[in-house]
Formats: C-alpha cells, structure tokens, sequence
C-alpha cells in the first residue's frame, strides 16, 4: 500500500521539477504549429478547390502549379504526374521547406508558411483529393 501512494508522489515531483526547469530556458526558443482541412465530402472538396482557384486567379497562376516566396533562405518544390492537378506552395518569410507531391487526377492542394523555419512535405495520391496546410512559424 506504501508503494502506490509514493508513485503518485514521486510523479507530482518528477513533474513540478521538470516545470521549473521549463520555466528557466529561454522565452526565445523556435517552434510551430500547423493546421491541416482535407475534403471529406464532395462539398468540402469543391470547396476546397474553388478556394485554391480563387487563390490562383487573383495571384494570375496560368498553370497548374505554383510556388511564390517571399522571404529568404526558402526550399520548395512541387511534382505532379497526372491530369488536372493544382498545387500552391506559398512561403511567407525566412527558412521555409515545403514540398508537394501530387499523383492521380483532379487533385488541389495548398501548402502555406508564414512566419520562419517551418517544415512540411505533402505527398497526394489518387483521384479528386483536396487539402491545404498551414503553417506558422516563429
């Protein structure tokens, strides 16, 4: 009975001592987050879709890819084997690496990074599949 009350206890200590250490790095550090729609329905793809056309559109993308950067120190790339495909990688920022890999037919995508040194290679297979990633970094 001893032994389960003191795992409790050394538990609460093994964490309050790794919070106050937390508490010592500095408020600099890097880091991200992402958010990530995917189309689940055939309302949320055309959806989707139409976003990425109208993005398209108004940036005058003529082709079925398109990388804009904006920044310094940004990778990207985009690969597409397939009919009707449409892909956006767009870096707003510095030290960005983003790819996009697209196989099949009538797929969109949209990849979009703000901020610095974010991360992300998507890979797209299959007919009519739409998405978008987005990404800040600081």
């Amino acid at each position: 009975m001893t032994r389960i009350a003191t795992i409790p206890l050394a538990a609460g200590l093994i964490a309050a001592t790794l919070g106050t250490a937390g508490l010592a790095t500095p408020a600099a550090a890097g880091g991200s987050f992402s958010i990530t729609i995917e189309g689940n329905s055939p309302e949320s793809r055309r959806a989707l879709r139409t976003g990425l056309e109208l993005y398209s559109a108004y940036n005058a993308v003529r082709s079925g890819a398109a990388i804009r950067q904006n920044g310094r120190g940004n990778r990207a790339g985009i690969r597409q084997d397939g009919r009707g495909n449409r892909g956006i990688v767009h870096q707003e920022g510095d030290g960005h690496s983003g790819t996009l890999d697209q196989r099949g037919a009538r797929n969109a995508y949209g990849l979009f990074q703000f901020g610095r040194n974010t991360e992300a290679h998507v890979v797209q297979r299959g007919r009519g599949r739409t998405g978008a990633t987005f990404q800040y970094g600081w």
